[in-house]
């Protein structure tokens, strides 16, 4: 509870002092780090278009996206060395920076924004924004190449980390079974190695591993199965998808149809 109450004081206070009215900022500062999406305005953050203040955003969103016992040890132990040495922040945070920088580089050259500077400010806030769960939007990112659009909205099937207020099957699941993977395939090369999947400097046990890939499996036919269930009822194939995997992430906005200058009341009674 402090530590929430602190972050969401700081993030209030912030979100006031680059511009924002004291309600306002109250009210995003809760949204924000309850990565919850919900906004005072119909336009979201785009009603603001304050550059100030999606970087405040973006600060309050990564750490909202960090395992919140990280945030505990650093204020009881009065030292931000715990940042150090949690594995997952560092593959949260280093994902989401490649991911922002590949991403505006493959958009620059189709000439949707005027300048690298502002797609890349465009790109990093709706990569920040679906990747953890927040879902607040500042334009209309369903303009962008398919590629874009559904990249930003996979991120949110994985990068938040486990503990943080963010959605999808979190970065150390994401993490340990591309290790699970790599594990098969070296024991397929070397059957008689001794092959052990790490995080960090924890050896993850088998059962341990059993119960993430279970977890994917019920997941990944929760999409599909839900996916196909909405094609059925006519609806088509990017806004079925994008809704579910949107909802299941909890995300919120997804693409095509709900995208985010839209809502899901456009569905009918039975769709939602």
């Amino acid at each position: 509870w402090v530590v929430s109450v602190i972050l969401t004081a700081a993030c209030a206070l912030s979100l006031h002092f680059v511009g924002m009215e004291p309600w306002d900022a109250l009210m995003h500062a809760f949204s924000i780090l309850g990565l919850g999406g919900f906004s005072t305005k119909d336009a979201s953050l785009g009603h603001f278009d304050s550059l100030d203040i999606e970087m405040v955003v973006i600060f309050f969103a990564l750490v909202a996206g960090i395992n919140f016992s990280t945030h505990f040890l650093v204020l009881s132990k009065r030292s931000l060395r715990p940042y150090r040495f949690d594995v997952e922040a560092h593959y949260f945070l280093g994902f989401l920076a490649l991911s922002c920088l590949a991403l505006a580089i493959y958009l620059w050259p189709d000439g949707i924004y005027d300048d690298f500077l502002t797609t890349l400010r465009y790109v990093t806030f709706h990569s920040v924004s679906l990747a953890t769960s927040l879902g607040f939007a500042t334009t209309d990112y369903t303009q962008w190449p398919v590629f874009g659009q559904l990249w930003i909205l996979f991120l949110g099937s994985f990068v938040a980390c486990s503990g943080s207020a963010g959605g999808g099957i979190k970065m150390i699941r994401a993490v340990v079974l591309y290790k699970q993977v790599f594990r098969e395939l070296m024991r397929a090369m070397h059957p008689r190695g001794l092959q052990n999947v790490r995080f960090g400097e924890t050896v993850i046990p088998d059962h341990v591993l059993h119960s993430i890939l279970g977890f994917l499996f019920i997941y990944v036919v929760s999409i599909v199965s839900m996916t196909l269930l909405l094609i059925a009822t006519r609806l088509d194939v990017m806004t079925a998808f994008s809704a579910v995997v949107a909802c299941i992430n909890n995300t919120g906005p997804g693409l095509n149809l709900v995208g985010p200058t839209t809502t899901y009341a456009v569905l009918s009674d039975f769709q939602t």
